[in-house]
């Protein structure tokens, strides 16, 4: 193995010089890295935030970080529901900045994305903006950098906006665990590289030791098959992340897995926990060895309680979940990133000096043909046992003889579960050598928990477990229905929507109270987080009683996903996907009038 590969493999998962490099040099550390502690906190209606540079420590080289208050992650800002915020930025960098407040309801031109909302192109250096907006919604939420790679650098932070009502969940202490990733490199150097090779991170390709496994358990022919057809398409079982912890170290509340962030807590306390993704490029598998998880809210939003061992946290998502820890002893919340390359890291524990074992990463997964968009029937799935049922899924509360309000079934299998297979059409602007993938016969799989996470024996959560606390049932149906491509071309890196860039693209075009069903159809091999700026999504699960909302929606490999827009915000808005190196193509703007 190569010793730049053992020695970075060896800091992510905890064995590091970060620790004594940070004791040596006192001098640059700053709020929410010299503490495992973790967060600052700024409550009240206004708030004065100030962006600039700051040195930071965590690989045992110093580096830039773009930072808030002199902090990374940036303050949490908490406020209440029915509030009048306030919130002056000032710009301390050398370019131009923003901060979009990702998931709250506002006016567009509160929304903070440069050149989309209105006549908002930024905030130039030595400038202050002032946000200016009512809360008007409660739950968990985050803010980040719209400008270049910013996010990237540290400019992402935790909200919470307490609820104007009792809260519908009881606790007894209340943390927020916020996730991302860090890179020593320039952004744009991480970007130069995938453009120039895309697995360039990626230290996960099949083995002689996989073959040698695959032969035994499929044959030869088999095995020789299903190679051929993979090396064919120039595609990989193991395209599970463009970015990994060759160059990201994974952090909790901006500490490291060597550290390690801590929560206490006392026996018999319900302690809710505020997960967050604010990485830039990082998909978190997250369970607490020992501990049940109770998820109470989505993206903000209140959902019917549902028990799991492991969630999977996409980019931007939010899921707040209840813990009850029956015992003085100390447990690791472990977040492992989805190709298994290493893993941010925190603790709850009765006691500061008592930290919880870490857990083995998993095996890195493969790629089935499931997610390449195939119609399956037939075939031989290789490594995929389709005689168990994955992992998390639970079919008792999917009534899914019952069609989706206004949805067509014409072209829809309802058979196999709750798994609905279909044909699609491909437009023109798909073919040519910026698509180097269509997905043929791509399904809704609510109930899939994902590649990496089927049949590990652990309850993961699905978007199929997801409910609404409230009913749903006056929800209109559907006045029309786009389908929207999520498309590109992996080796060239490059990416788009329905296989047009953002640049060439002309804008979505919404009508102002109308109600929109989006559907997204996946013709790549990765999980890509699509992000509406302004208006909710409200996700199509087969119950109409009791419709999800959600922010962001994670859309699977070769995957259809469907859910409904309430249009209800005039202006412009950002639409896109929230992996930071897939935004420059895989973006549309929308108008609404």
């Amino acid at each position: 193995m190569n010793n730049k590969l053992l020695s970075r493999r060896q800091f992510v998962t905890g064995v590091t010089m970060g620790a004594a490099a940070l004791a040596i040099n006192p001098s640059i550390l700053f709020a929410g890295v010299g503490s495992n502690k973790g967060l600052n906190t700024l409550t009240g209606n206004v708030f004065n935030l100030n962006i600039g540079e700051q040195s930071v420590n965590f690989t045992g080289t110093q580096r830039k970080a773009t930072t808030v208050n002199n902090s990374l992650p940036a303050p949490l800002l908490r406020f209440k529901e029915g509030e009048e915020v306030v919130l002056h930025v000032t710009n301390h960098l050398q370019e131009s900045t923003s901060i979009h407040w990702h998931g709250l309801i506002l006016p567009s031109e509160m929304d903070g994305v440069p050149n989309i909302s209105n006549d908002f192109t930024g905030i130039n250096p030595g400038e202050t903006f002032t946000y200016r907006f009512k809360a008007a919604q409660s739950g968990t939420y985050w803010y980040h950098s719209h400008s270049g790679f910013q996010e990237q650098t540290g400019l992402y932070g935790p909200i919470v906006i307490d609820p104007i009502e009792k809260d519908p969940v009881a606790y007894d202490k209340d943390y927020v665990v916020m996730l991302s990733d860090w890179t020593d490199e320039d952004p744009m150097d991480v970007y130069k590289k995938l453009k120039k090779l895309s697995h360039y991170y990626n230290f996960n390709e099949r083995s002689h030791e996989d073959l040698m496994s695959d032969i035994d358990k499929k044959g030869i022919e088999n095995t020789w098959n299903d190679r051929k057809m993979w090396n064919q398409m120039r595609m990989s079982q193991r395209d599970l992340a463009d970015v990994t912890g060759y160059t990201y170290t994974y952090l909790t509340n901006g500490i490291t897995p060597d550290k390690g962030w801590v929560g206490l807590f006392n026996k018999g306390e319900k302690v809710r926990l505020r997960f967050i993704n604010g990485s830039a490029m990082t998909f978190f598998d997250v369970r607490i060895p020992g501990l049940r998880m109770t998820v109470v809210s989505a993206d903000g939003q209140n959902i019917e309680p549902v028990s799991v061992d492991e969630f999977r946290l996409g980019v931007s998502e939010t899921y707040d979940v209840i813990v009850e820890p029956k015992d003085d002893r100390a447990y690791t919340i472990f977040a492992q990133d989805i190709a298994r390359s290493g893993y941010a890291r925190g603790t709850l524990t009765p006691n500061e000096s008592v930290i919880g074992e870490v857990p083995e990463l998993d095996a890195v997964a493969n790629l089935s043909h499931s997610d390449m968009g195939m119609d399956m029937s037939g075939m031989d799935h290789g490594s995929m046992d389709m005689s168990k049922p994955m992992a998390g899924m639970d079919h008792s509360k999917m009534d899914m003889s019952k069609p989706m309000a206004g949805m067509d079934h014409s072209k829809m299998d309802m058979g196999a579960g709750s798994v609905m297979k279909s044909m699609v059409d491909h437009a023109d602007t798909e073919f040519g050598p910026h698509v180097d993938m269509r997905s043929e016969s791509p399904q809704y799989r609510l109930d899939d928990p994902g590649v990496g996470l089927r049949n590990n024996d652990r309850k993961v959560l699905t978007y199929a477990d997801l409910f609404n606390l409230n009913m749903t049932h006056n929800y209109p149906d559907p006045d029309r229905e786009i389908e929207l491509h999520l498309t590109g071309n992996m080796s060239r890196y490059m990416w788009s929507i329905n296989g047009i860039k953002f640049a060439d693209a002309e804008p979505l075009q919404f009508k102002f109270g109308e109600v929109i069903r989006i559907t997204f159809v996946n013709d790549t091999m990765m999980n890509h987080p699509m992000h509406l700026h302004g208006m909710w999504s409200d996700l199509e699960t087969g119950d109409n009683m009791y419709i999800p909302r959600k922010h962001t929606v994670i859309v699977q490999p070769g995957a259809k996903i469907s859910y409904r827009v309430l249009v209800d915000a005039k202006g412009s808005w950002a639409y896109h996907c929230h992996l930071l190196y897939h935004m420059l193509g895989m973006f549309r703007r929308v108008d609404v009038v």
